[in-house]
C-alpha cells in the first residue's frame, strides 16, 4: 500500500487484506469515490450497515491521521479493540485515559504512526488538544452520529455545531459525516453544515428484511404478563428490553428474574463498574436479556441481537429507528416489539417539557451575557445555577444567540491548572538553559505551592501569570505541556470557562427573549409531537415497515409482509385506560404552598414547581435538595401540560 492522496485509493486491496472482506456493501464504494474525488461525503446507512469502514479504509491509505469524533465511548473502545486486531494503529483520548496512556497517544501524534484517534465532540473544547490538532496533519475528519449537528435533529447537541468550524481551522483535508438515522430535511442540514455537495450524500435506505416488526397495543397493567409470554414461547436468543425510566428497568429486571430469566438491568444511575459488567456478561451471552434505558446498545457491536423489546414508547420515529436498528444485524431474521401504552405519553412528553427554560431564566442569561462587555469568558456551570437552566439547555441557548449572531464563541479555557511534580522542582528548571530555565522559574514562582498525598504541587492560573510574566497565555500553556512531554510532571486542568465576543449592533433584550422562547417552544411542541408519530404508526392503516421507511424519506412500491399490519389486515386499536386521578387528590395544596414559600428561589414560577411535581429535576432543586422530598414525583404520570395548567389556574402560582 502506497499512501498519498495523489494516488488512486487501493480500497479493494485493503478491504481484503486487512479487514477480510471480499466486496463493499451497498453505498460504501460511493462514499469513498466522494471523498476522493470531492473531499466530502455524508453516509446514511443503517445500524449495521457498514458505516466505519468508509473511514477505516482511507485512513489506511492516506497519509496523515484520521480523526472521528463520536459521542459513544463503547464504541470508540471496541472499533479500537477490533483495529488493533488487525494491526491498525488507533487510540482515543478521553479523561479515563492513565497519564502514561496519553503520553503513549501523544508520542504517535506527534511522530506520524498514529492512524485512526477517536475523541469525543466535549474534546474540542479543550484549548491545548485544538492547538495539537492544528499541528497535526489530518487526512480526515468524521463525525459519527451526525444528526447531532441539526438543530431539527432528535438528539441535537450543540457542541456539534462548533464542528463544521472546528474542521476549516484544523485544515482537515477531507470531511466525512454518518449516521444512521436523518430525515430528508437533517440531510440537508449535515450537508449544509459541512460544506458537502448533494450528490456526495448517500443514502442507501431504511429497510431491512430480515426485521420483523410487531406493534402490540395493550393496557399498561398487562405488560408484564405480556413481556413474559413473550420470552417463554419464543427461541432463546440475545435480547434488549428498552424502558424509559431508571427505576422501570430496575422493577422489570427483577421481575424477569424472579421468572427465571436471565436478566439484567442497565442504566445510566448504575457505577461505572457495574455497566461495564452486564455489558460484558450480555456480549458473551446467547440467551442473555438487557432491560435498559435507551442510552445501552449505543455503540456496542453484537451481531446476533435476536429480539428487542420496547416495554415503553420510544420519544420518537428517530429514536425508534436507531434501537431496532441493533437487532439482527448478522443479517439472520430478527423480531422487534412495542408494547405500545397511551400512558406512556405523559412521560415521554415530561422529558420535553423539563428541558424548556422559563421565561425568566431566558431572560437572566441574556441580560447577563449582553451585560458583560465586548469580550468575556463565563464558567457555563455558575451560569447554568444561578438561572436554573440545565447544562444541555443552557448550552443551546448559547448556540442559539451565536446562530443569531449576537455572540461569537470562542475556545473554551481552563482558569487553573494543577501541577503535580514528578521530580523536584530544581531538577525540572535544572534541565532548561537560558531563557527557558528562567521562564520556568518564574512560572513556579507565580503558582501556589502545596502537597497532596506526598507529591508537591503547584497551582498556576495561566492568565494571572501571563500578565505577571509579561507573556502570552499560550507560551505559559506550551512550557507546561513541555513539561508533561517529557513526563517531569502531571498536568490536571480545571475551572473551565467558556470565551465569548460580542458582535453586530446592541440587540434588544425582549426581543431575544421573545425569539428564545419560541425556539424552546417549538422544540419542546416538536420532541412531543414525535412521540405522537409513534402511536400513529401503531395505529397506521396500511404496511408499517413502508410508514416507518418513507418517514425518512425512502417510498417502498410492496408491502414487506412481515409487520403487524401485513400479518393481520388489520388496523390496530389502542384500548382505554383507567382515567388519571385529579392533581389536587395527589398534592396536598397546603404542602404545596409552605414548600414554595421556603424555597422561594427553586420555586418562584409555576413551571419550576410543575418540574418538581413531575419529577423532573433541575440546578436549582438540585441544590437545594428537593429531590429527596416527598412531593418530588409525585406528579410523574400525570402529563406536564395538566399539571401546569393546574397550577396556573390556582391561587398557588404565586408564593
Amino acid at each position: 500500500m502506497e499512501e498519498g492522496s495523489a494516488r488512486k485509493p487501493t480500497y479493494r486491496n485493503l478491504l481484503r487484506t486487512i479487514f477480510g472482506f471480499d466486496d463493499f456493501r451497498p453505498g460504501q464504494e460511493r462514499v469513498l469515490r466522494a471523498l476522493h474525488a470531492q473531499g466530502a461525503s455524508l453516509a446514511v446507512f443503517p445500524t449495521g450497515g457498514g458505516k466505519s469502514l468508509c473511514y477505516q479504509l482511507p485512513a489506511l491509505n492516506y497519509a496523515g491521521v484520521t480523526v472521528v469524533v463520536s459521542p459513544l465511548i463503547a464504541l470508540m473502545k471496541d472499533q479500537i479493540d477490533y483495529l488493533r486486531s488487525k494491526g491498525v494503529a488507533a487510540a482515543r483520548m478521553d479523561s479515563s485515559l492513565a497519564p502514561d496512556e496519553m503520553h503513549a497517544v501523544n508520542r504517535s501524534l506527534a511522530d506520524g504512526s498514529l492512524k485512526i484517534l477517536y475523541v469525543a465532540p466535549e474534546r474540542f473544547n479543550n484549548e491545548r488538544f485544538v492547538a495539537q490538532m492544528r499541528r497535526t496533519p489530518i487526512s480526515l475528519f468524521a463525525i459519527d452520529e451526525a444528526h447531532c449537528i441539526s438543530e431539527w435533529g432528535h438528539n441535537f447537541r450543540p457542541d456539534y455545531l462548533k464542528l463544521a468550524d472546528i474542521v476549516r481551522d484544523i485544515g482537515a483535508e477531507r470531511v466525512l459525516a454518518l449516521t444512521a438515522t436523518a430525515t430528508p430535511p437533517v440531510v440537508r442540514d449535515i450537508c449544509a453544515a459541512f460544506g458537502i455537495p448533494d450528490d456526495c450524500a448517500i443514502v442507501t435506505g431504511f429497510y431491512r428484511s430480515n426485521l420483523n416488526i410487531h406493534l402490540t397495543p395493550l393496557r399498561s397493567r398487562d405488560r408484564d404478563s405480556m413481556l413474559c409470554q413473550r420470552l417463554k414461547e419464543r427461541p432463546v436468543g440475545p435480547t434488549i428490553v428498552y424502558v424509559t425510566l431508571q427505576k422501570t428497568a430496575e422493577r422489570v429486571a427483577m421481575m424477569l428474574d424472579e421468572a427465571s430469566f436471565a436478566a439484567k438491568a442497565y442504566h445510566a444511575g448504575m457505577e461505572t463498574d457495574e455497566r461495564t459488567t452486564v455489558q460484558e456478561w450480555w456480549m458473551a451471552s446467547d440467551r442473555g436479556i438487557v432491560v435498559a434505558t435507551i442510552a445501552f446498545g449505543m455503540g456496542i457491536d453484537k451481531s446476533d441481537v435476536r429480539y428487542i423489546y420496547h416495554y415503553n414508547l420510544p420519544k420518537g420515529l428517530e429514536s425508534y429507528s436507531q434501537e431496532i436498528g441493533r437487532a439482527g444485524r448478522d443479517g439472520r431474521a430478527s423480531l422487534v416489539e412495542m408494547f405500545a401504552c397511551r400512558t406512556d405519553l405523559p412521560t415521554v412528553e415530561n422529558f420535553a417539557y423539563g428541558d424548556t427554560p422559563t421565561e425568566d431564566s431566558i431572560r437572566g442569561v441574556v441580560t447577563e451575557i449582553l451585560s458583560a462587555g465586548e469580550e468575556f469568558d463565563v464558567s457555563q456551570y455558575d451560569l447554568s445555577y444561578r438561572h436554573d437552566m440545565r447544562a444541555l439547555v443552557l448550552k443551546t441557548l448559547l448556540t442559539y444567540l451565536e446562530l443569531l449572531g449576537v455572540i461569537h464563541q470562542g475556545t473554551p479555557f481552563y482558569a487553573s491548572y494543577s501541577v503535580r511534580l514528578q521530580v523536584p522542582k530544581d531538577e525540572i528548571v535544572g534541565q532548561f538553559s537560558g531563557e527557558p530555565g528562567e521562564l520556568l522559574k518564574r512560572v513556579f514562582a507565580s503558582g501556589t505551592r502545596g502537597t497532596s498525598k506526598g507529591a508537591v504541587r503547584y497551582r498556576i492560573n495561566p492568565d494571572e501569570t501571563a500578565a505577571a510574566l509579561q507573556q502570552e497565555r499560550r507560551r505559559i500553556i506550551r512550557a507546561l505541556e513541555v513539561l508533561e512531554e517529557r513526563r517531569l510532571v502531571e498536568i490536571t486542568p480545571s475551572e473551565v470557562r467558556q470565551r465569548f465576543r460580542r458582535v453586530g449592533d446592541q440587540a434588544d433584550i425582549e426581543t431575544l427573549v421573545a425569539d428564545l422562547t419560541r425556539r424552546f417552544q417549538r422544540r419542546e411542541t416538536q420532541t412531543i409531537e414525535g412521540a405522537g408519530r409513534v402511536l400513529d404508526l401503531v395505529t397506521h392503516e396500511g404496511c408499517q415497515t413502508n410508514a416507518l421507511a418513507a418517514y425518512f424519506g425512502e417510498v417502498r412500491a410492496e408491502a414487506c409482509g412481515h409487520c403487524t399490519f401485513c400479518g393481520t389486515g388489520k388496523v390496530a386499536v389502542l384500548p382505554a385506560e383507567p382515567e388519571l386521578p385529579p392533581i389536587e387528590s395527589e398534592v396536598n395544596p397546603a404542602d404545596l404552598q409552605r414548600l414554595r414559600a421556603e424555597f422561594p428561589e427553586a420555586l418562584k414560577t409555576a413551571r419550576q414547581t410543575a418540574r418538581l411535581l413531575c419529577g423532573l429535576s433541575s440546578p436549582a432543586t438540585g441544590k437545594a435538595r428537593l429531590t429527596r422530598h416527598a412531593l418530588y414525583g409525585s406528579c410523574e404520570h400525570q402529563r406536564f401540560h395538566d399539571v401546569l395548567s393546574w397550577i396556573e389556574r390556582s391561587t398557588m402560582a404565586k408564593p
